[in-house]
């Protein structure tokens, strides 16, 4: 199965960090979030990975090719663990790009893919500035219920009910535990208005019927072409409750509470950064009182 992540949006949320620097290359600690993603779909048995990329996203591109320059000076320095480490990068799967022309939606975004995906019967679909932990990662379990139901397959998580309008949400039909059938999607819909508050999170594995759909559907929120608006036409769709953990990197708080978790997970900064936060705290404490 190939892999598509649609890294082509102008991450507004983010400027000015994000005038000249796409957002999914930003740190989520000491790798940048696109990273995360790729690693995701090589962990899931998938070595054909295609960028759907836009304006300004070169360094996506750069990150993930050889550096030979930086290589020859890391292995004429003996830096041999960050020598590992950088050519690890460029080996990780074979990675293709295409560019989104216009900026016309998460829906058209995966059409450009298909090229690409052409006579595959389904594909994945990451999102690249999300970010997903567990034990078995998120699209492999996509891809099972894939193989065993034969229809596409979406992964979701219950959010608060307030936050739904951040999200598309799935209508559900309870089929087992953790699996429903989707039997209708709103694209952010208002609280009042929300089937569930099982949101989709930005993993999808499709079948390549999805592509007629996505031509055959209007401009829905925003103005522009929403995969959720496609999804509703699809014969059968299932919504999966993944088992592990969802970081949503699309805004300046989540992304930083992303990066903060991340950084103490690593036990060699661990303790420090845990004695700096400490000390922040009880300075604001004080300067409180």
């Amino acid at each position: 199965m190939k892999a598509v992540i649609p890294a082509a949006g102008l991450g507004t949320r983010f400027l000015p960090v994000t005038k000249a620097q796409p957002k999914e290359m930003l740190p989520v600690y000491d790798k940048p979030t696109i990273q995360y993603v790729v690693e995701e779909a090589v962990a899931s048995g998938i070595n054909d990975i295609l960028i759907v990329t836009g304006k300004g996203k070169r360094s996506i591109e750069d990150h993930f090719d050889k550096s030979f320059e930086l290589e020859y000076f890391l292995k004429r320095n003996g830096k041999n663990e960050f020598l590992r480490e950088v050519e690890a990068i460029s080996e990780l799967a074979d990675i293709y790009y295409v560019r989104q022309k216009e900026q016309k939606g998460l829906g058209d975004a995966i059409y450009c893919a298909k090229k690409h995906v052409d006579g595959e019967d389904a594909f994945a679909v990451l999102l690249g500035d999300t970010i997903t932990t567990s034990k078995v990662p998120c699209i492999r379990q996509l891809i099972d219920i894939y193989k065993e139901y034969g229809a596409s397959a979406i992964a979701v998580e219950e959010v608060p009910r307030e936050k739904v309008e951040r999200y598309g949400v799935i209508k559900p039909k309870p089929l087992k535990k953790n699996l429903y059938i989707a039997e209708d999607l709103v694209e952010k819909p208002p609280v009042e208005e929300a089937p569930s508050n099982l949101a989709i999170i930005g993993r999808y594995v499709l079948e390549s019927e999805i592509f007629d759909h996505i031509r055959d559907t209007p401009p829905g929120v925003g103005g522009e072409i929403q995969l959720t608006d496609a999804m509703r036409s699809l014969n059968r769709l299932y919504g999966y409750l993944f088992k592990g953990k969802t970081y949503d990197i699309g805004n300046k708080v989540d992304w930083l509470k992303t990066s903060i978790e991340f950084a103490l997970k690593d036990e060699n900064i661990r303790g420090e950064l845990m004695d700096y936060i400490k000390r922040l705290l009880k300075e604001e404490w004080n300067d409180n009182k």
